[in-house]
């Protein structure tokens, strides 16, 4: 088979880093084949992504080191944060720029446009939209639009469904399969569901970034499942396994009797539009709300707009005070961003998560103790004096979570935490959250993970088309009845 990508004895290290990341590494694809990078988060898959393209260190200069580097000639990037590889302000003309690379001529353009926006389903209402406006999923699917305007050769998709929701992920996917007849394509994902169907071949990486398996993809999950369970890789039954030998026991959270949250015909707005409407919600202490809904339907919106991001209007209490009187929402309740990198305002990973604390010039043992502990929780301690935006997608999404929640608050509103984190992450994450909702503290999240609405939400909120359609009880295994019939009901 022909080799079309490949790398020998690859050396590098990041600047201000004491390690290498890759120490010696070989890898080659022939020309066709399609192939899944598996490893924990943090371990280097994205970027020997970027390597092999030769982003590293031709766009990206970071030092390294390779007997021989063969890098393609015609290749296409998804990266794992849409934003970061977008170049124009408008969906159309995102497309568009891609074109005229191609020498396309104008009046065929607008064709195209639409060709590639409706191929990956990002069904616009005007194709000359502000990408400022799109939700994560919107953004990933115009990403993926871009680069099959390319028409590649190679493909490096690196979690290139990770905001997708459920129908959307299938989707994209069965139009991989499609448009990769024929093509290299080498993939980072965690999703792995769909993704099998896809490849043929999977290279399993361990913590250090050392492959520990490489082969055909029904022999590696049939042999190396041990291996991925210690590693914290995703393989199919993961969730079965450990709901099994991990089921939560859930407590009876601690109860207050005002409500946390209150609000009736609520409404959200960007650009003067009405984007979420909610016609009744009531939310009390101890209860972990999923919201859900496709993509583009108003889930992040809608925690904006809780959040007072954007402008809102009707009736909205919170902890028993109307929104117009509280001085700062901060203070009882705290948000962790869809993409992390929006909140990162400090240049080491200790600095990030003692920030809050450092404004309320608390003792610096106290900040000390503090930040230590969240690092160990969050597994990011080898990390702490690396600037937040040198982490992996992982670890920037753990570092995120720690920083929003080092001064204890009464909600914690989490959008999409748990992509691009392996299962050991994940799972780590979840356990601390349900931690913390026994204590008393509600928990209101965005995900499209159905792993995790069925075995730790208490409640469900659904959201279509800016509307939140329905609000449903959730009994989990091992809690009563009577610790979540306390909770108000109003179907929207």
């Amino acid at each position: 088979m022909e080799q079309i990508v490949s790398v020998e004895k690859l050396r590098m290290k990041f600047p201000g880093d004491e390690s290498m990341i890759f120490k010696d590494l070989s890898i080659s694809f022939g020309k066709g084949e399609k192939v899944l990078l598996l490893g924990p988060s943090g371990c280097g898959k994205s970027t020997l992504l970027q390597v092999l393209s030769g982003l590293i260190p031709n766009s990206i200069e970071v030092p390294l080191k390779a007997g021989k580097l063969k890098c393609p000639s015609s290749w296409g990037y998804v990266f794992q944060d849409p934003d970061s590889q977008f170049c124009m302000p408008f969906a159309d003309e995102e497309v568009a720029f891609v074109l005229e690379n191609l020498s396309v001529p104008k009046q065929e353009m607008k064709e195209k446009i639409q060709h590639h926006l409706h191929q990956v389903g990002l069904n616009l209402r005007a194709i000359h939209t502000s990408i400022d406006t799109l939700s994560g999923g919107m953004k990933q699917r115009l990403a993926i639009a871009s680069v099959l305007a390319l028409e590649p050769e190679v493909l490096f998709l690196d979690e290139p469904t990770a905001m997708l929701d459920p129908e959307g992920t299938k989707e994209m996917w069965e139009l991989l399969k499609e448009v990769g007849r024929g093509k290299t394509v080498i993939v980072v994902e965690h999703k792995i569901d769909h993704v099998l169907e896809f490849i043929d071949r999977i290279v399993l990486f361990n913590d250090e970034g050392q492959i520990i398996a490489d082969g055909p993809k029904d022999t590696i999950l049939s042999r190396y499942k041990n291996e991925m369970k210690e590693h914290g890789i995703w393989f199919p039954g993961v969730w079965d396994e450990y709901v099994k030998n991990h089921a939560p026991v859930r407590k009876q959270p601690l109860t207050d009797d005002v409500p946390l949250m209150q609000v009736r015909d609520f409404s959200g707005f960007r650009n003067k539009e009405e984007k979420i409407k909610v016609d009744e919600l009531e939310v009390t202490s101890g209860e972990w709300i999923v919201i859900r809904g496709e993509n583009g339907a108003g889930k992040s919106t809608l925690l904006h707009a809780l959040m007072q991001f954007i402008k809102t209007s009707g009736i909205y209490d919170l902890m028993g005070t109307s929104i117009k009187r509280v001085k700062n929402p901060i203070d009882h309740m705290t948000f962790v961003f869809q993409n992390p990198e929006f909140q990162f305002v400090a240049n080491t990973v200790y600095e990030e998560i003692a920030y809050s604390l450092r404004i309320d010039k608390r003792p610096q043992q106290e900040i000390d103790e503090r930040v230590r502990s969240l690092l160990k929780v969050f597994r990011l301690e080898a990390h702490r004096d690396k600037h937040p935006f040198q982490l992996s997608m992982g670890q920037k999404r753990r570092l995120s979570v720690a920083a929003s929640i080092v001064k204890d608050k009464k909600i914690i509103l989490l959008d999409e935490p748990t992509f691009g984190q392996d299962s050991k992450n994940t799972f780590a994450l979840l356990e601390w959250l349900e931690v913390y909702r026994s204590r008393g503290v509600t928990v209101i999240m965005v995900t499209h993970d159905d792993h995790i609405s069925k075995n730790f939400a208490t409640r469900i909120l659904t959201v279509q088309d800016g509307n939140v359609i329905s609000d449903e009880k959730v009994i989990q295994p091992g809690c009563m009845e009577t610790e979540v019939s306390q909770y108000k009901r109003s179907v929207m």
